[in-house]
This record gives structure tokens, C-alpha cells and sequence, in this order.
């Protein structure tokens, strides 16, 4: 694989400078045009050979990527994945464990047992904390609804507010159970008072889905006020902190949480504030008998945990998760822990956060732009001063189409706003100076 790889490098290296900003200028029609002329037959009748199919794809897909290493691609929970993470996914690739059967994955299902269960314990203090590794957000939450309907039958009420992730009503859709209920949340966050009043009047069993870090602006629910709640009236808790979960690791920032141990189950995603490649999600409960509806004593395949099997002492992972072939995703996030530490990874969590504050701070000074709110963890809401919504909605795809900025958009208090979700821990404040500097200039057109 060594030539190979430098094959790969060169093609990502040469095709990051032909893009030669964060995203290819000109649009989804032109991008569409430059792949298909690149790769001409998909399938041709000879092979071109190795290193030439690698050349020609990787240099095409770098030319033409939405880059999160660049300081001005900023939109979305798209992170920048760590080089350690990457070079660990890709021995990961060329081993290829399933982790549906012990004898495809001795080491990996070690591994993950390790590593689950260490950082379970990093936001539940009990005795026996536990975790699932997930494809992300979406697959966790759909768990979290999923063990809960096992416990308390399929009229199960599910309560979130109207800054919860889509997953979460979706999922309530996809496992029959009756449609979620959303709660108002004029304020960006779940009100006591409004969930204290649903909880009143929802008859038979409840599950309240509170959010730590909202996808639009990064917000978090009150927790604490809101678990209070749960316990009152007998309601289970399930907090979504795909986005926020991982400030837990930092000192700094840990504060921000108070309250996150006492859910019943918790959505975190690595591949946001852990930098990891896709997928990198996890769904940690405070004791492991909480993930016994997943037990395959129902679900059996005598070919991959063969009852005998199980009793001679091959461990059965076919309860560790809804899919079947997966892969050992735990392997690039114990890599990344071995490397950075707790207090590396704190430094870059705090770091990302910093950079938002100093994004805001210089946002909030300027004349010719305005703050939504001080940012909660690295997401920052403005918009111009004087545009209307349109405008800034052209304003913002024109930057597309130009290849000069990747800018998110949400609407908050009935307006359009202009959404820079940093990520991006290397970003500097002369980088953040320079996307000023580039909306001044498109301002002003």
C-alpha cells in the first residue's frame, strides 16, 4: 500500500490547490460537469491500473470537496478530521473487521468493549456505565427511542422541543410509536414552565428528549431544571448531545453539562467537537441492563452467535447494535484518546470555543453586521445590518457558487440568519478577520 498512499497524498495535495479555496467555484452544474468529464466511463472495459484510477478520483473528489480544514468553510457539524483518526481508519479499512461476530474482530471488539465503556463513564458516575458505538446523531437517537419503547410499550408519548434534531420526531415515525409532540421554544430552549405544563396533561408513559447543543445555534436546554421535571412526574430523560456532549472532557467547559448524568440515555457524536472521520457517534446509558432489549437471546443467527458458542465463551455482539456488518469505528476514536489525551483533546475543544467568542466579540463591534446572541458553544448567528432576507440568502449562495465561503443559514426570532459553525481548531483570528473582510466586500456590492 506505500506507493499507493503517496499516490494519494500527491492527488489530494494537487487537487486541494486546483480548488484553491474552500469549496470549487461555479455550482452544483459546474462541479457535476468537471467529475463527469474527469472520470469519463465509469466502468470502462480495461482498467487504467491503480495508480492512475487514484490520481484521476482522489485529485477530482479533493478538487471538488467542501473542505473543512479551510478556515472559511464553516456551515455545518462537519469537522476536520484529526490526521491520527484518519491514519487509524485507514488500517481499520485494510483489516476489515465486522464487528457482528467475535471470530471476524478479536482485537476490534475488544477494543470497543475498552472503549465504551470508558467514556460512558465520562458523563455517568455508577457502577456500570455503557455505551453503543453509532453511525452518529440520528442512529442514537433512533436507540434511545427504541430501548425506551421496550421498556414502557408502544403508547409511549415523546416531548422535544422545536430545536431538537429531526431525527428525533422521525424516529418516534419510524418505530411506530405515536407522533412526537414539539414544544415552543421562543427562546431557543426547552421552558420548564411549557414542559412541566405537557408533562401535566400527557397521559400513560413519557419520554422527554432534551437537547445539548442545538444544530441551529449550538444552544442548550436547561437540564437540570428539566431532569427535576422527569423525576417529579415519572417521565424518562433522554438528552441529545450529539454537539455538546463532548465539553464534558474539559474543565472549562464541563460546567456548561450539569445535569447530562442523569438522563437515561445520551446521543454524543465524535466526528463534531472529537474530530474523528464519519462516523463517529455514540449512545451511552448509566448501566448496561439498559441495553438488554438489544440482547440477541431475540435475535439469533446460529452463524454468528451460535448458542453454544456463547455459553463456551465467545463474546455475542449482535446486541451491541441494530446493524449487522459494521465497522470497528471505535478503533480511529481510542487511537485519537491514546494520542492527545484528555487534556490535548480539552485544549482543542476549548480552543474551537475561543475562536467562536473572538468571532462574535468582532462581529458584535462592527457597524455593518449584527449578533444574534453570544455564542453557547462555536456557533455564531449575524447577519448584515441593512440586508433583508432575500439578500441574504442570495448573498449567501453567491459565496457558493464563487467558491470563496461555506456559510450555514437558520432562521431565528421570524428572521434569516447567516450560521459559522467553527470546527476548525487550527483557524486563526487573521482567518476570521479575512470572512469579515470578504462579507464586507460582498456587502457592499
Amino acid at each position: 500500500m506505500r506507493p499507493l498512499l503517496d499516490t494519494v497524498l500527491d492527488a489530494l495535495r494537487t487537487g486541494a490547490a486546483e480548488r484553491r479555496g474552500p469549496l470549487p467555484a461555479g455550482g452544483p452544474d459546474a462541479v457535476t460537469a468537471h467529475v463527469r468529464t474527469t472520470l469519463g466511463t465509469v466502468l470502462p472495459d480495461h482498467g487504467t491500473g491503480d495508480h492512475e484510477a487514484l490520481r484521476t478520483l482522489v485529485h477530482a473528489l479533493a478538487a471538488g470537496a467542501a473542505d473543512p480544514a479551510d478556515p472559511l468553510c464553516a456551515a455545518h457539524l462537519h469537522c476536520p478530521p484529526l490526521a491520527v483518526a484518519t491514519a487509524a481508519d485507514l488500517a481499520a479499512g485494510a483489516l476489515n473487521p465486522s464487528l457482528d461476530s467475535w471470530d471476524q474482530a478479536p482485537a476490534a471488539s475488544a477494543i470497543e468493549a475498552l472503549l465504551t465503556r470508558t467514556l460512558a463513564a465520562e458523563f455517568y458516575d455508577t457502577p456500570h456505565p455503557d455505551a453503543l458505538v453509532t453511525t452518529g446523531g440520528t442512529e442514537a437517537n433512533q436507540l434511545a427511542l427504541l430501548l425506551a419503547r421496550e421498556r414502557h410499550g408502544p403508547r409511549l408519548t415523546v416531548l422535544h422541543g422545536a430545536g431538537a434534531h429531526h431525527s428525533v420526531p422521525r424516529a418516534a415515525w419510524l418505530l411506530g410509536l405515536p407522533p412526537a409532540t414539539e414544544l415552543p421554544t421562543p427562546a431557543g430552549v426547552l421552558d420548564p414552565a411549557r414542559l412541566a405544563e405537557a408533562l401535566a396533561t400527557t397521559p400513560g408513559p413519557t419520554l422527554v428528549t432534551a437537547t445539548a447543543g442545538t444544530t441551529d445555534a449550538g444552544l442548550i436546554d436547561p437540564l437540570p431544571a428539566i431532569a427535576d421535571l422527569c423525576d417529579h412526574h415519572g417521565a424518562d430523560l433522554h438528552i441529545d448531545a450529539a454537539y455538546g456532549g463532548l465539553l464534558a472532557l474539559s474543565p472549562r467547559h464541563r460546567h456548561r453539562l450539569a445535569g447530562l448524568g442523569r438522563a437515561h440515555s445520551l446521543t454524543v457524536d465524535l466526528h463534531k467537537l472529537g474530530w474523528q472521520p464519519v462516523a463517529a457517534g455514540l449512545l451511552a446509558v448509566p448501566d448496561t441492563a439498559l441495553l438488554a432489549p438489544l440482547a440477541p437471546l431475540a435475535h439469533q443467527a446460529d452463524y454468528l452467535n451460535a448458542t453454544d458458542d456463547t455459553e463456551a465463551g465467545l463474546p455475542d455482539l449482535l446486541g451491541r447494535s441494530l446493524r449487522t456488518t459494521r465497522r470497528p469505528d471505535a478503533f480511529k476514536i481510542a487511537t485519537t484518546l491514546r494520542s492527545l489525551g484528555r487534556d490535548g483533546l480539552a485544549h482543542l475543544i476549548d480552543r474551537t470555543c475561543e475562536l467562536a467568542q473572538h468571532l462574535a466579540q468582532r462581529l458584535d463591534a462592527h457597524p455593518g453586521f449584527e449578533l444574534h446572541a453570544p455564542p453557547t458553544i462555536s456557533t455564531v448567528l449575524f447577519r448584515p445590518t441593512h440586508a433583508t432576507d432575500d439578500e441574504l440568502a442570495t448573498l449567501r449562495r453567491a459565496l457558493l457558487h464563487q467558491g470563496r465561503a461555506v456559510l450555514g443559514r437558520t432562521h431565528a426570532d421570524g428572521r434569516l440568519w447567516l450560521k459559522a459553525t467553527l470546527l476548525n481548531p487550527h483557524t486563526t483570528a487573521g482567518d476570521l478577520d479575512t470572512l469579515i473582510a470578504l462579507l464586507e466586500g460582498s456587502t457592499h456590492r
